[in-house]
């Protein structure tokens, strides 16, 4: 949940008492309660319906059965969490928010099988009455900043979709160097007040995007080489566990529905896979943020480098000078 860095404006009162509610045959049902004129259900749905066209084998996530509906004890904020996968995706899953006070998140994403070096695409949506917080990307495996080979295999044909949409949805302003490593060229980072025309062109990028994305799962050739698949899997996992340890979303989370449960959805849910891809700690990837007791630093950011302006040009290249 990237987009909820500024969490601060969210403020809710909602009891941390959830009714956790466990549905058993789920098979393709995503639905639920519309809370305003504009929905995130919708994206849903046109991802689900693109994704079964593009593959006939995608079937409900073991994590279904566990990880289906969360519900504030008042009743007025519903959590529906969705989770598939098939030949080419571990994980598919999608985590959407509604209270009756208007606001609204999308948190959803696709990681690909180990066998791939697929991006991991990306939208961390937030609504309220007033503002959008968004990230729509196709996360890089690799480093895209530094290793050419990496982008211009996924990123070369779709640097002009991601100026189009650069365009229409301007950069939001201060980004750390940190989640900069985990963004490509084509990253979309933006806020905006609500409007239908903003929802509408919100919705057409978000669409774009995931067909850019099934495209390149469509023409995805699967890696036999051990030494490369054990690279994908420990990125994947490195990039999980960074999201997992420093993603903001768990406050809200936490507000919504108590600690025990926010750990359990970022943790066995959001991020499936942190606890099994691999061994290694967050310290172990990211040593720069032991304290010297050797617990983890909780800031958000101690480099201290943020990006104001959009650090990539119209060809994708990175011109964000340095990340010290």
């Amino acid at each position: 949940m990237e987009t909820l860095s500024s969490s601060s404006i969210i403020s809710t009162a909602i009891k941390p008492y959830p009714l956790l509610s466990r549905t058993k045959n789920t098979r393709f049902s995503c639905s639920m309660k519309v809370a305003s004129s504009f929905s995130y259900q919708k994206f849903i749905q046109y991802a689900l319906d693109e994704t079964k066209l593009s593959t006939s084998d995608l079937i409900p996530s073991s994590l279904q059965e566990d990880f289906s509906t969360l519900k504030s004890l008042d009743g007025k904020t519903e959590l529906k969490m969705c989770s598939f996968q098939a030949p080419k995706i571990r994980l598919l899953r999608s985590l959407s928010i509604e209270t009756s006070e208007g606001m609204q998140v999308l948190d959803f994403a696709v990681f690909p099988e180990a066998e791939f070096d697929l991006p991991i695409f990306c939208a961390n949506f937030f609504t309220s009455a007033n503002i959008n917080i968004v990230v729509l990307d196709l996360n890089p495996l690799h480093d895209v900043i530094n290793e050419t080979h990496y982008k211009e295999k996924y990123y070369k044909n779709l640097i002009p979709l991601g100026v189009k949409y650069s365009e229409l949805l301007p950069w939001g302003g201060k980004l750390t160097s940190e989640s900069l490593k985990f963004f490509s060229p084509i990253v979309i980072w933006t806020k905006f007040s609500s409007s239908q025309e903003n929802h509408n062109i919100l919705f057409s990028a978000f669409k774009d995007y995931y067909k850019a994305w099934l495209n390149l799962m469509d023409h995805a050739i699967e890696e036999t080489d051990h030494s490369q698949i054990s690279l994908n899997l420990e990125a994947q996992h490195r990039y999980l566990t960074w999201r997992a340890q420093k993603d903001p979303g768990f406050h809200v989370l936490k507000r919504l529905i108590g600690e025990t449960h926010a750990k359990d959805v970022v943790k066995m849910f959001l991020f499936s896979g942190v606890n099994d891809l691999g061994n290694k700690t967050f310290l172990d990837y990211f040593p720069e943020y032991a304290s010297e007791d050797g617990s983890i630093i909780e800031k958000r950011s101690i480099i201290g480098k943020s990006f104001e302006k959009r650090p990539w040009n119209t060809r994708g290249v990175f011109i964000g000078d340095t990340f010290g």
